[in-house]
């Protein structure tokens, strides 16, 4: 138990200290000797007592409702993966875990902009490569994404332990290479991170062939390339491969698919237009 509670104040620190004053509409025009938001700033995002929240970042034994938690995981601005970690460490129970996983992360208009990219495949994803919200050409571009757990709506955990993305993944060794090297590249920032550990203990003891690529410390970028899938029904899909970031500091970007040729745009619109298009937009 006491192993949790500092796990949950280290957590708690490290959101803290990855948002600008500027990003909850704060001034920061003062000079601060730690990055991100004071401890007092947060508990006034959270309308909560500073010394109580004060005292859960220093890993006390104190009982959080979860009310008060759900609070302090807007304030801190936590993706569905981060909330659901943050009741885990707290021991309390979400009322909201059976609401749609990326309905807090995701701003209505972002939702808005992947229905009009269909066509097109596109989805949202954090650092860690979580799927945070997706279109219909998208969900069903290599399976129906609906059908997964949430916590296994990661393109990494995809990318190594899904039989069917594995298929249809017609570059598969150096797809994977790219993944753990992004992966990799995007820890740097997020050493001390709970989650984190999380996500990377489970794909080591998943994914032999992920725990060899981890190992060689190889890095990369996400970049614009070329991007290749082996469909099921509709045969081979090419596309270029493009990502936008959500914000000059957001580590969230939207990752688009623009079709390349006649025959890959052809199946897309038979892929949207199938009875399995039914679902999320």
């Amino acid at each position: 138990m006491e192993s949790r509670r500092a796990e949950l104040g280290r957590f708690l620190r490290s959101r803290r200290e990855r948002i600008t004053p500027g990003e909850v509409g704060l001034s920061n025009s003062d000079r601060r000797r730690t990055p991100g938001l004071r401890r007092e700033e947060v508990a006034a995002l959270a309308d909560v007592g500073v010394s109580w929240y004060t005292w859960l970042e220093q890993g006390r034994d104190i009982q959080a409702s979860a009310a008060v938690l759900g609070a302090v995981a807007r304030a801190l601005r936590l993706d569905p993966h981060e909330r659901r970690h943050l009741f885990a460490l707290a021991g309390a129970l979400d009322p909201a875990a059976t609401a749609a996983p990326a309905a807090a992360a995701v701003p209505p208009e972002i939702f808005a902009l992947l229905g009009q990219l269909d066509p097109f495949p596109a989805n949202v994803q954090n650092a860690r490569s979580d799927l945070l919200a997706y279109n219909t050409a998208y969900r069903l571009l290599i399976s129906d994404l609906d059908a997964l757990p949430a916590d296994d709506r990661n393109v990494a955990w995809l990318t190594f332990t899904h039989p069917a993305w594995r298929r249809s993944l017609a570059d598969w060794p150096v797809t994977a290479d790219r993944v753990v090297a992004q992966l990799r590249a995007a820890r740097a920032g997020h050493r001390d991170d709970p989650a984190w550990c999380e996500l990377l203990d489970r794909l080591r003891d998943a994914s032999p062939e992920f725990a060899r690529r981890w190992r060689a410390h190889d890095i990369a970028q996400p970049e614009a390339r070329y991007k290749a899938y082996l469909h099921p029904r509709l045969g081979l899909l090419r596309f270029t491969h493009t990502q936008l970031w959500l914000g000059p500091t957001s580590t969230t970007r939207l990752t688009t698919f623009i079709p390349i040729g006649a025959d890959t745009r052809t199946a897309l619109d038979r892929l949207v237009a199938s009875p399995m298009s039914a679902g999320r937009a």
